[in-house]
């Protein structure tokens, strides 16, 4: 039982495994944790209020029955909550180990079984339990961070599954600070992590009461100017002209006006137009599929100009140019182009010198906040990167730096064409910069939303509201943590701006609603004892597609064998093998195959996705995978399908989904003719699966065939006839695991023969690019390691 300590200001729990005087005791918070180690839980707490150290108070008590597995969406908060363990556990630092990609994967394997407490990626625990790397059966408490993600692919929903299998004792502890305003949604959490109950707090609970610091808020309006409404109008013509031909087809209703339709009304709207193309090859379902595309493109640009500003807009047209004057550019791009009236907008911004006066309000705030406490921090938040930049930019110009405003731009890692992101390093170096001072403002997308260690902050700008709760609450989060916090959020009047803004206030109203309802079904159980509405809570039944999904999951993991015609056969005769492109664990189809049976071993190959003999090797395609290979010249598929066929005797390509036909305006012909030349010219059978389960049910069967009964091993790199000898040196080395054959074809232009190769010390090795000191090590650990049985 944990006791407190006292000090001068602050009372301390007290725990053999806590260090002395390190966690600060909350009532809230022992409360909260005495509950999860009864069952397991799911909190919600606001931002701040310390949901790591509830986790932290869990851990030290379930800690002497087992592991602790401890799970965070992101790289930089893995690093965040590891270094928090070592800061305040009593224990020895090589206990708690960090799961990250930088770590092989036969060394994580061994560092499983050494330790006691493993922080890290949930990609990379699937991707080790695919692989039976390592099990989860002595994991006696597994932590889900933002457990909110908990829904769909995610890797928590499968580690989750696995764990509720696998476990001795198994203890869920899910934390978040907004699980979502729709009730199903907050259900489908419970569901996927398995937890009993919620148990949640506000700011307005009287335990918690005490430790929150007020937080002002305002919104501020910025009217339009003439000009910008003028640019609008024009576009708004365009916009029109493409609904009423929508509407000629018969695809939206009459008198609906293109400012009244939502971008979800848009999607879904595709959606039927693709289902009716499926059934029908007619002229007019092709020209609706592209004014949907223009109606979307249209209305992203009317949003723009009115909400972001003119320096988007333009970088906006200039890539729907790009677009439209390449090859591979969409048809809706082309069209646009054609419209005078819309090439007369585009000119029209391009020549415009002013700018949306939200920038002018937003750089006046700076300079107002920055001048009353020149050492505050501010983050600006903002949907777009183009938004990101043109912030900066003005900043820059205006010398800023003098007034004191010392801005920095923090984004993603995804980079584009001529948009580069942040690479996670530069992200971190960016935030201990923004921690030290040297940058006070912090102007961010959705990246700096959650997951990562940004400090509390003193101003919150919202450059333009957001419709989700969600993000609406992670992002005010980031101030009022320690000390009293502002938000400002700016709205251009008369424009969706303001339903955004009253529609997250809503949806967040709504959140607060359905957590106090579940709080309530607690409270009501603990006074009725096992009452029915315990029951209610805990079977949380799945709806829907997600109920079909999960009676098809459950069909083929109890009989996978039956589909394969095999009966009465145990797991143990059928033990399958399949060697897995590691990119694949992001689909459902590796989920399917490791429930039925299948040995998994994931590398990173070089040419196909699945492996199942060292003659048969199998493509993936979903059917917009496939489509988006015929159109994007950087994805040659044709050229994948000939290294496929001449590394492999029986090479498969797989078409998953839908009909191929009436997506992404390719038309029917092309697809046709593709397909005829990968069928006929090279020779490659082409099988179209309905979905993820389908196709691991034909690698099932196929995995069966070439294995069973005279079972032959899975060999990675085919059954090739006839290779030349330069060919054949490729193959010994990029034998060796994690070496690909940019680095096998390094190697042999560095060395000039597999001897030398051989004879190299590691220095040597680590000369050619791409080989850092691990693989270094590796190749000689290989190399020079006695053989075992």
């Amino acid at each position: 039982m944990s006791t407190t300590t006292h000090t001068s200001r602050y009372e301390y729990v007290s725990h053999p495994l806590l260090k002395e005087g390190v966690v600060e005791k909350r009532k809230y918070q022992l409360s909260i944790a005495e509950e999860a180690k009864k069952e397991s839980l799911m909190v919600v707490l606001p931002t701040g209020l310390g949901k790591t150290t509830v986790a932290l108070l869990v851990l030290v008590d379930r800690l002497s029955k087992g592991k602790i597995l401890f799970l965070a969406p992101t790289r930089p908060l893995v690093e965040q909550h590891s270094a928090f363990l070592k800061e305040v556990l009593n224990c020895d630092a090589s206990l708690i180990q960090t799961f990250t990609g930088t770590i092989l994967a036969d060394r994580r394997g061994q560092l499983w079984e050494d330790t006691k407490i493993v922080v890290s990626t949930p990609q990379i625990i699937e991707n080790d339990l695919l692989s039976n790397r390592i099990d989860l059966r002595d994991v006696s408490l597994l932590i889900f961070d933002e457990c909110h993600r908990a829904a769909g692919n995610y890797s928590y929903v499968y580690i989750a599954e696995k764990y509720a299998k696998q476990a001795k004792e198994p203890q869920v502890l899910g934390m978040t600070a907004s699980p979502g305003s729709d009730k199903e949604k907050i259900k489908e959490i419970c569901l996927s992590l398995a937890v009993k109950r919620v148990e949640s707090r506000t700011e307005y609970d009287h335990d918690v009461a005490p430790y929150i610091f007020k937080k002002d808020f305002e919104w501020r309006g910025v009217d339009v100017p003439v000009e910008i409404k003028k640019q609008k109008r024009i576009l708004d013509e365009v916009l029109e002209k493409r609904i009423g031909e929508l509407q000629k087809l018969g695809f939206i209703r009459k008198k609906k006006k293109g400012r009244d339709i939502s971008k979800t009304e848009l999607l879904a709207l595709r959606k039927i137009i693709e289902a009716q193309l499926a059934r029908q090859k007619h002229a007019d379902f092709y020209k609706a599929l592209s004014l949907q595309a223009e109606v979307l493109k249209v209305k992203h640009a009317i949003d723009l100009i009115e909400t972001q500003g003119i320096f988007a807009l333009k970088r906006y047209f200039e890539r729907l140019r790009n677009e439209a004057l390449s090859k591979e550019g969409s048809k809706a791009g082309k069209r646009l182009l054609k419209d005078s009236q819309f090439v007369d907008a585009m000119n029209t911004v391009a020549s415009y010198e002013g700018e949306h006066p939200k920038l002018n309000a937003l750089i006046e705030i700076l300079r107002e906040e920055i001048q009353l406490n020149p050492s505050t921090r501010i983050i600006v938040f903002t949907n777009y990167r183009d938004t990101a930049e043109m912030i900066i930019s003005a900043l820059y110009a205006l010398n800023s730096e003098k007034e004191g405003i010392r801005a920095v731009k923090f984004i993603g890692q995804a980079s584009k064409a001529g948009d580069k992101g942040l690479k996670q390093k530069e992200q971190v170096e960016i935030i201990n910069k923004f921690k030290e001072g040297v940058h006070n403002v912090l102007v961010a997308t959705s990246v700096a939303e959650e997951g990562l260690d940004i400090p509390a902050t003193d101003l919150v700008l919202f450059y333009e509201p957001i419709p989700s709760a969600i993000r609406s609450i992670q992002r005010k989060g980031r101030t009022a943590r320690k000390k009293v916090g502002k938000v400002i959020v700016l709205i251009a009047k008369g424009t969706k701006d303001e339903a955004y803004y009253w529609l997250s206030r809503s949806k967040e109203q709504e959140m607060r609603k359905r957590i106090s309802e579940m709080r309530m079904m607690e409270i009501e159980n603990e006074g009725a004892g096992e009452g029915k509405e315990t029951e209610k809570v805990n079977k949380v039944e799945p709806q829907g597609k997600e109920k079909e999904e999960q009676k098809r999951i459950t069909a083929f993991n109890v009989s996978p064998y039956r589909a394969c015609g095999v009966v009465g056969q145990s797991p143990t005769e059928l033990k399958l093998t399949t060697i897995v492109d590691s990119r694949e664990t992001r689909s459902g189809v590796t989920r399917f195959l490791a429930k039925a049976g299948v040995d998994l071993k994931l590398q990173n190959l070089e040419i196909g996705d699945y492996i199942v003999s060292d003659r048969v090797c199998i493509e993936r395609k979903t059917t917009l995978d496939f489509l988006d290979s015929l159109v994007n010249k950087r994805r040659n598929l044709l050229e994948q399908i000939h290294r496929l066929k001449s590394e492999y005797e029986k090479p498969l390509l797989v078409i998953e989904g839908e009909s191929v036909y009436g997506q992404r305006n390719v038309h029917p012909n092309v697809v046709r003719a593709v397909m005829a030349t990968i069928a006929i010219d090279f020779s490659v059978p082409i099988i179209q699966t309905k979905d993820e389960a389908d196709t691991a049910s034909l690698i099932y069967v196929i995995a069966k065939r070439e294995q069973m009964p005279n079972k032959t091993e899975v060999n990675p790199h085919g059954k090739k006839p006839s290779a030349s000898l330069k060919e054949q040196q490729e193959y010994f080395i990029s034998a060796l695991s994690n070496i690909g054959i940019v680095t096998t074809r390094n190697l042999l232009r560095r060395f000039k023969t597999i001897e030398r190769i051989l004879r190299a010390s590691k220095e040597e090795l680590m000369e050619v690019e791409n080989v850092g000191e691990k693989t270094a090590e590796h190749i000689k650990a290989v190399l020079s390691a006695e053989y075992g049985d």
